[in-house]
This record gives structure tokens, sequence and C-alpha cells, in this order.
């Protein structure tokens, strides 16, 4: 067996599921999405058509993945947070040949309760805190809180707040790997 679905699970023809990913209790994966490897898909989730998850994504309970989003390798989607995308719902008007690209970049975390609007790309490492409302793009390794969200600092590969030094560096207390903020962006030494 390649991956494992629940009996309750409803998978649509026309999709792709990597090698084992597993996708739990009344979850529906629409037509022609693609799951990577390793994946873990929680209880009550829908991945709407055309959905593209990278490897080892973890997707929580009562979360909605809408048309537009792309997610890369090792992203955490916490437990009910969604996408939007269109950027003006109506009920009486027919906007599927709108919707918005959503790049979730690898490594981010996104926390209970988020939701991210539309059209915006979310850097490799991010963190959003639970509850926030994105409606702009997000750096890498930026922690993220609020509605509408606001940055608030920096995390490393790990999830750790960075503190920098007068020179600029800080360290994972975690993992130990160094980063370095310049021009109002981090990168990680390598």
């Amino acid at each position: 067996m390649l991956y494992y679905s629940h009996p309750s699970a409803i998978i649509d023809e026309g999709c792709t599921i990597g090698r084992g990913s597993k996708i739990w209790h009344f979850s529906h994966i629409m037509p022609l999405c693609v799951i990577g490897e390793n994946c873990n898909i929680g209880q009550n989730v829908v991945v709407s058509p055309k959905v593209v998850l990278g490897n080892n994504v973890k997707v929580q309970n009562n979360v909605s993945i809408y048309t537009g989003v792309i997610c890369e390798d090792d992203v955490f989607l916490g437990p009910s947070m969604v996408f939007t995308n269109v950027i003006n719902p109506r009920s009486a008007i027919i906007r599927k040949d709108e919707y918005k690209t959503t790049l979730v970049r690898k490594g981010a975390s996104i926390g209970a309760n988020a939701t991210i609007i539309c059209g915006n790309e979310l850097g490799q490492y991010c963190l959003i805190g639970a509850g926030a409302v994105i409606t702009k793009p997000v750096k890498p390794y930026a922690l993220m809180v609020g509605n509408p969200a606001k940055q608030i600092g920096w995390v490393s590969e790990y999830g750790h707040r960075l503190h920098f030094d007068e020179n600029a560096f800080a360290e994972c207390p975690e993992s130990k790997q160094q980063y370095h903020l310049k021009n109002n962006g981090v990168t990680q030494i390598k």
C-alpha cells in the first residue's frame, strides 16, 4: 500500500498521493490534487481541486485548503486554520476564474484558527501565530501575530524566537544554527 486512507475519507479521481501519506476520518481530497510523500491529513479536512502539498506536510483537523494553494515541503497547518482563494467573494457571482495563488514556502508553520487571505506568499520557516489573519506577504523566518497580522520578530527553522546581538547575529537555542539579520531580512549562516 502506497498510502493509507480511513474508510470514511473520500478521494476523488485524478489525485496523486505520495508513499507513506495518511488521510484520516471524514476528509475529502477533491479532483486533481497532488499530495506528496509522508503527509498527514487530519480529520474533517477539505483539500479542494488542484491543491498541491509537498512532502511531509502536516494538516491538522478541520482545515480547509482551497484551490490556488501550494504548500512546499515540511509545512505545518494548525487546527481549523483556513485559506481563502477569492478576494471579494459573492454568493450570486461566479468567480472561479479569479482564484488567487497562495504559496506557502518550505518549513512554514501556521497556527490554529489562522486565516490566510489569498494571493500572498508565506516565506520559508515563517511562523504564523494562532488566530492571526495574514493580509500581505510574509518574509522568511518572520513571526506574525494578530488581526491583521503584524511581524513581532524572527524565528529559527526549529521555531524558536531569535534574539540578535549588537552585530545582528543570533543562535537557535535548540539546533545551534546561526542566523544573520541584514536589510530587514534573516538568513541562516551555513
